[in-house]
């Protein structure tokens, strides 16, 4: 049964999604991995927990083990996922689980007399029956949570079990997430994803035991991930700036992937040819009833699994593309697959038809549609490729491509929490692939894949073990250079060391700061001398931007003057490429950056008074650049802070005002004062009132209206009380 087979049709296209991407998390075959499904609906958790037990229990093609104690010539395959129903009179999964493996040990295969042979898998665990524990004494609710906590040590430290193999996927209703997440902290960190099904509650199961969230919640609990910003607290003024990093691998197919496979989508079948010469009006006729007739061949199909069946369909029924190649040619190639299994066809003939496929679609991610239905389209039919043919010379390629696709995966939206699953197996793919490379002799796909593993270790980093990851990518990337020198591609070289110094800046935030800060800007300085400004202004003005954010970095750990003014200079360099007219986003946020460092100068010790009335203007005139251009644009496509960048701009304004040295009249400090009370205000509307940032705002409001009446006396704290909003009022005059 489909799961989009729900009683609310407007859920079913996320419901759709939500369980591929359960689906894929699960096929992954990582160890130690703990995903929570939440659905209040019984009958689609039925429906969806059905469904992953028959198409992930006995998957097709799983071999049949031989028993070297049983009687009969084999024994039924080993299952890939056991579904069990939480035992109320004693509520302990971990318990059940261990005990489910003792009486079905994973078979040994591979046996002989002179090899040990090795334990089969163990399997995914699927929990249901959590909802029924609302129908049972409180004690025993409580006591399902107690095991919960109990279970924490399995998922956090190394002590024996048969579990440790195993993932675990606990399905539950709403409610009980909200227990789980106070009652059992420590497993609730431990999770690797959350996915959350749209749907009614079941009436049964309504009044629980535990605080219930609405039914009109339809969002997925999502990770934080955390972007390529540094926001960074400075002395004296607590002036904050958002620095962005930007990378080589910033396009819709953002890291490298070998493009010999691209050609032989291409090829087609006598068949596929005579389709695609069918006459012109048959095109019309094609795009109004071609989805329903598709739909009708491909679901006959009996040897290729419904999964792709079922996404492929999807596919076509949305394609961007309506002309008739695109719009037939997936179909084409699995009804050839489809032949090619009937007819008993070798494997390496199988694994290129499945290649072709997986080729088409990823042609299709390259030229932007990277739909997670496109993705997982092309990595089934890429592992059905590897599955039949373990020889062909083109693996290293196709577990490279793999490896990109898993990482894109990581990047579709939504970005949930199994982003970490996504990469962990892109890093995997990548690992298989440089096994079977030698780099003496393919050095040009070693380096590549060497590239893709380091921007891989990179976004783990945001997840977990940070300083370890990013050292890995360093590892990776520095490993990549070995083998791409400037005479083999001079502008994949420079990227590349764009990328190690990029890697080397982030592990520069953990340890060793000036050791590494100080090779981030050496490999950012060879990148340079690779791009011609005239022909890649963008990348030229991207590494100067980078250079000067890591000497801004430096700064703050030695030589402060002269590192600032390197950081001003390069920063100056970089906005003669990066113009409000080619690119406004990257142009404000360096203009952010360059009033940041203005500031800094301004606030050194040995900066002289005429200087810093000098630094002070240049730093204001920096940020209302940036603010003027990030008005014009979406918040989203920022990367800093617009309320920080309000918040400096007001630091910078009063600063010149109070300065000994300002040499203005009275209006004009008056002025400086109206600016900066105005730039917090700004701010302050964008806070909300529960949070730090507001009240630290705040604080900025009621110094700079007490300094209007010292400097100005009740004139002009009259004025500067005529610009606060009044509702504001009663919280602030008791504090002047």
């Amino acid at each position: 049964m489909s799961v989009n087979d729900t009683a609310h049709h407007n859920n079913s296209t996320w419901n759709r999604q939500v369980y591929h991407r359960l689906k894929l998390a699960l096929s992954l075959g990582l160890r130690r991995q703990l995903f929570l499904a939440v659905c209040d609906n019984l009958h689609l958790r039925n429906q969806v927990a059905a469904r992953l037990h028959s198409t992930l229990a006995y998957p097709v093609g799983q071999v049949l083990y031989q028993s070297s104690n049983a009687q009969e010539n084999s024994t039924p395959a080993y299952p890939r996922l056991v579904t069990l129903r939480l035992n109320l009179n004693d509520p302990n999964p971990i318990t059940q689980i261990n005990q489910w493996l003792v009486n079905y040990p994973p078979p040994i295969v591979g046996a002989s007399k002179d090899t040990p042979g090795k334990p089969f898998p163990v399997p995914v665990f699927q929990i249901v029956g959590v909802e029924h524990l609302t129908k049972q004494p409180v004690a025993t609710q409580r006591l399902f949570l107690h095991y919960l906590r109990l279970s924490e040590q399995y998922f956090s430290t190394q002590e024996s079990s048969r579990f440790l193999e195993s993932n675990l996927l606990l399905w539950i209703p709403r409610p009980w997430l909200s227990a789980i997440k106070q009652s059992a902290p420590q497993f609730w960190r431990s999770r690797t994803g959350v996915f959350v099904f749209a749907g009614e509650p079941t009436p049964a199961i309504h009044n629980l035991g535990y605080p219930e969230r609405s039914s009109n919640s339809r969002s997925l609990d999502l990770g934080n991930i955390e972007q390529s910003i540094i926001d960074e607290s400075v002395n004296q003024a607590e002036l904050r700036t958002a620095t962005e990093f930007e990378f080589e691998n910033k396009s819709d197919f953002p890291v490298e992937i070998q493009g010999n496979g691209v050609h032989k989508i291409q090829e087609v079948s006598p068949s596929t040819e005579d389709s695609l010469k069918a006459a012109p009006q048959q095109q019309e006729s094609t795009n109004r009833s071609g989805s329903s007739s598709t739909n009708q061949s491909l679901s006959s199909l009996s040897y290729i699994g419904s999964e792709l069946i079922e996404l492929v369909i999807a596919t076509i029924n949305t394609s961007i593309t309506q002309n008739t190649e695109n719009y037939l040619q997936p179909q084409q190639i699995l009804l050839e697959v489809e032949e090619l299994h009937e007819k008993q066809a070798l494997g390496e003939v199988l694994a290129e038809a499945y290649h072709r496929l997986g080729s088409l679609y990823r042609l299709r991610i390259e030229q932007g549609e990277s739909t997670l239905e496109n993705l997982m389209v092309a990595i089934i039919a890429y592992q059905e490729a590897i599955s039949y043919d373990e020889t062909s010379p083109q693996l290293p390629d196709i577990l490279n491509d793999l490896g990109t696709l898993y990482w894109m995966l990581y990047r579709t939206p939504p970005n949930s929490e199994e982003g970490q699953t996504y990469i962990e197996q892109a890093i995997e793919f990548y690992q298989l692939a440089l096994n079977m490379i030698s780099p003496q002799t393919h050095s040009e796909t070693y380096a590549r894949v060497q590239n893709n593993l380091g921007t891989a270790y990179g976004d783990l980093a945001r997840f977990s073990q940070p300083s370890e990851n990013w050292q890995q990518a360093i590892l990776a990337y520095s490993e990549a250079l070995s083998y791409r020198t400037p005479d083999m591609d001079s502008l994949k070289y420079a990227a590349c060391q764009n990328n190690l110094g990029t890697a080397y800046w982030h592990l520069g935030q953990y340890n060793q700061p000036i050791v590494h800060l100080k090779k981030a800007i050496a490999a950012y300085n060879e990148a340079l001398i690779h791009y011609n400004p005239e022909e890649e202004p963008l990348k030229y003005g991207m590494i100067q931007n980078n250079i000067g954010t890591a000497c801004w970095n430096l700064a703050q750990y030695e030589q402060p003057a002269e590192n600032l003014q390197l950081a001003i200079d390069v920063y100056s360099e970089a906005l003669k490429y990066r113009t409000p007219a080619n690119v406004p986003s990257a142009c404000a946020a360096t203009q952010n950056n360059l009033g940041t460092a203005y500031w800094h100068l301004a606030n050194l010790s040995q900066t002289t008074k005429e200087a810093r009335q000098n630094y002070l203007q240049l730093c204001i005139s920096a940020y209302e650049e940036a603010i003027a251009l990030a008005r014009s644009l979406s918040n989203s496509s920022l990367s800093f802070d617009l309320l920080a960048s309000y918040n400096n701009l007001g630091l910078a304004h009063y600063q010149l005002a109070i300065d000994k040295s300002f040499n203005g009249d009275k209006a004009t400090r008056s002025q400086h004062l109206e600016l900066a009370l105005d730039n917090h205000l700004q701010a302050l509307n964008g806070f909300s009132k529960q949070s730090e940032a507001y009240q630290t705002t705040f604080t900025y409001v009621v110094k700079t209206i007490r300094t209007f009446h010292h400097e100005l006396g009740i004139q002009g704290q009259n004025l500067a009380l005529s610009k606060v909003p009044s509702q504001l009022l009663p919280e602030i005059l008791p504090k002047l």
